[in-house]
């Protein structure tokens, strides 16, 4: 009898134990999944700063779209040059057809101190798309900080879901990564 005992007590014991565990790290990888931060697979931390006129633009009102969050300012002669690349992935791939998600945005964080130079380089490198934002704080930007920006251009490619899929893509890096995610026909 006390062998029977014995053998159950470590039997329900054991099964315990095993839902325990798996109950813990079933929830660990459903936390990681949505985790906020910088890294590839992370969801991207919002930005809500101001657009040249004035209102409040968020990041995450751009769900369900791809998006490049483009670090750059005026005064940036790599990001000015880099900018014709931009403008012409916009232009290609805004209205495109993806396989998941409704299009491609830019969503253009600026580092810039003076709203007037800010102001003239959107309109010199015909950065035609809507959503500008910058707090005119330059490197001490509060999007600069959360995002560890250290040097610009930089950039992050996300999701219609909001996660990071890419970082710093330049040139026909860019184009290239976003043809893998437009439907074939």
């Amino acid at each position: 009898m006390k062998r029977i005992s014995l053998i159950t007590i470590v039997t329900i014991g054991s099964f315990l134990a095993f839902s325990f565990v798996s109950k813990n790290k079933a929830l660990s990888i459903s936390s990681s999944v949505n985790k906020v931060g910088i890294s590839i697979g992370d969801i991207a931390p919002e930005i809500a700063l101001t657009s040249p006129e004035g209102n409040t633009l968020k990041l995450s009102s751009l769900r369900g779209k791809y998006v490049l969050i483009d670090f750059w300012a005026s005064w940036c002669g790599p990001c000015r040059r880099e900018n014709p690349n931009v403008v012409s992935a916009y232009k290609k791939y805004n209205k495109a057809k993806f396989k998941e998600g409704k299009g491609f945005e830019v969503f253009s964080v600026s580092l810039d101190n003076d709203p007037e130079r800010w102001k003239t380089a959107i309109d010199q490198d015909k950065l035609s798309w809507t959503y500008h934002v910058s707090d005119l704080k330059g490197w001490y930007s509060s999007a600069a900080k959360t995002y560890r920006i250290n040097s610009i251009p930089s950039s992050f490619l996300i999701d219609p879901d909001g996660k990071i899929i890419a970082k710093n893509l330049k040139g026909m890096g860019l184009h290239l990564k976003l043809d893998e995610l437009v439907k074939s026909f």
